[in-house]
């Protein structure tokens, strides 16, 4: 049975974590001081630690149902309590997606080699066997090559509903790109060998038949958008495989689930550029534009693209609310299951 002497000095603590909790009302953790976000999180530990001692005495119900309800207000304040924030979509793609992109590079960069090694394979084997590009591209983007007329043309002429339908399937290709990674990686991996392998044999067989300047000006201007979103597609899948495969010292749920985590964002950090690519492929990509002002476009987007991904957060948005509240999460969540620390010890009786 528990003491009256226990209850006299657990409950100032009850008291401030409600007081606490009321107090941040509808700012959620972000209307704490960062001392007071620690304190929470000692409140919050010690909390869940007496209800485990008054669950034990059958005759403090009462109280158990009062200190659940309170652990349930404080635990939707910590960790679903942020409103949602009109200005979250332009942060994430502002900030989030693209310093996702660099802790992630060797993924996207591992996507891209094997597109690259597929598609000089493809070179390869075209230049030493014709046979081999004509097999892979099938006969009518074959016969429209040899009759020196780009399979392209007709997208000029219904460049609305083309664009559409360009962006439709870039972006199903990154999602498939990104889904297979559950395959251990292998379906996302065939994905970029059979983009490379295409890639190489359409340019072959275009340079045989005095087509590359009409391919590369075609391609440049839209691919430098859609190619690396499809390799960070791609590296998003590989991720996902490198969570399932190699979990290290995590749990391989877990360490799925982290990974699942980055590759999602990933992938949605490519909806824009896809969007872009569509756009530019069916508007400006047919037309007869001369092709030094195409390739001119594609090195403008290039030059954008990289500045984008490169560029490092500024120094406010470490400032931002809402990464004070990751921050105590991380905090909250690193040491929930640890020893009761020397500061943390006064909250015990």
């Amino acid at each position: 049975m528990i003491s009256t002497r226990w209850l006299e000095k657990r409950r100032p603590y009850w008291n401030r974590l409600e007081q606490l909790v009321t107090d941040s009302g509808r700012k959620s953790v972000t209307a704490l001081t960062p001392a007071e976000l620690q304190e929470l999180a000692l409140l919050y530990r010690q909390s869940a630690s007496d209800l485990s001692t008054v669950r034990e005495d059958p005759t403090s119900t009462q109280l158990a149902i009062y200190l659940n309800q309170l652990l349930g207000r404080a635990h939707n304040l910590i960790y679903m309590g942020r409103r949602a924030n009109r200005g979250g979509i332009w942060t994430f793609y502002k900030d989030t997606f693209p310093a996702i992109f660099r802790e992630t590079f060797s993924d996207t960069l591992t996507a891209f080699v094997l597109f690259l090694v597929a598609a000089l394979a493809a070179v390869l084997l075209s230049v030493s066997d014709p046979a081999f590009a004509r097999f892979f591209l099938g006969p009518a983007m074959m016969q429209s090559i040899d009759n020196h007329k780009m399979w392209t043309d007709s997208i000029v002429t219904v460049k609305p509903l083309a664009s559409s339908g360009i962006m439709t399937n870039n972006i199903s290709v990154a999602f498939a790109a990104f889904a297979m990674g559950i395959t251990a990686g292998i379906g996302t991996a065939w994905m970029m060998l059979l983009n490379g392998l295409m890639m190489g044999a359409v340019g072959v067989a275009c340079w045989r038949e005095g087509m590359s300047l009409a391919l590369w000006s075609f391609v440049a201007a839209h691919g430098v958008l859609e190619l690396p979103a499809i390799f960070i597609a791609g590296g998003a899948g590989l991720g996902i495989a490198k969570g399932l495969l190699f979990p290290g010292i995590l749990p391989r749920r877990e360490s799925l689930v982290r990974a699942g985590s980055r590759s999602v964002r990933l992938v949605l950090g490519t909806i824009p550029l896809l969007v872009i690519a569509g756009v530019v492929e069916a508007f400006v990509s047919p037309t007869a534009l001369p092709a030094h002002i195409k390739f001119l476009l594609a090195g403008g987007l290039a030059a954008l693209l990289v500045l984008y991904l490169v560029r490092k957060p500024s120094a406010t948005t470490e400032d931002d609310p809402s990464s004070k509240v990751r921050a105590f999460r991380v905090h909250l969540a690193a040491t929930h299951s640890s020893p009761v620390t020397k500061s943390s010890a006064i909250f015990r009786a």
